[in-house]
């Protein structure tokens, strides 16, 4: 590239020139090393080498792959027990039933009793309350189709409670 015709201060100028951009590339190189340094925690603050840097940071990315593994393992196994749980949910949506009602014995108690004794409506993610008493909900699964309480046994010589609707 060298020709007869560059003048002496020309080929000055482009030395110059290539010179600056050297030092520019070097200055980069120099500061991306350093900001290495400071991102590995082991390095943080310390003097080292430019090899030391490159081993630690090499050491730290093999250390944070192997993390990012064991918490994706731990977000696969948390996501298939929340699946589980969401499975067992919708299978024991509904309170425990209690197997039998209990018999009143005088007449105040049979109106505490018709009091306690609602039909409700509504469906909760395809769970639908049938009958509720004192807090325990007999219900039936719409996608299961069967019961998964069975309704209090009745006794001959007492008439089954009359239902209000709320």
């Amino acid at each position: 590239m060298n020709t007869s015709d560059d003048s002496p201060v020309l080929q000055a100028d482009k030395r110059a020139h290539h010179n600056a951009l050297e030092r520019k590339r070097r200055d980069h190189i120099k500061d991306s090393f350093h900001s290495l340094r400071d991102s590995v925690p082991a390095l943080q603050g310390e003097k080292a080498s430019r090899a030391q840097i490159l081993d630690k940071a090499t050491e730290y990315i093999q250390y944070m792959r192997r993390k990012n593994t064991t918490h994706q393992q731990d977000i696969d196994d948390l996501k298939k027990q929340n699946a589980l749980l969401e499975q067992q949910g919708e299978r024991d949506s509904c309170s425990p039933a209690p197997t039998h009602l209990p018999i009143p014995t005088n007449s105040s108690n049979m109106s505490a009793l018709e009091d306690d004794l609602v039909i409700r409506s509504g469906t909760f993610g395809g769970i639908r309350p049938v009958r509720e008493w004192r807090g325990a909900t007999i219900c039936y699964n719409l996608s299961l189709l069967s019961w998964s309480a069975t309704p209090p046994p009745q006794t001959p010589s007492i008439p089954p409670l009359p239902l209000r609707r709320r």
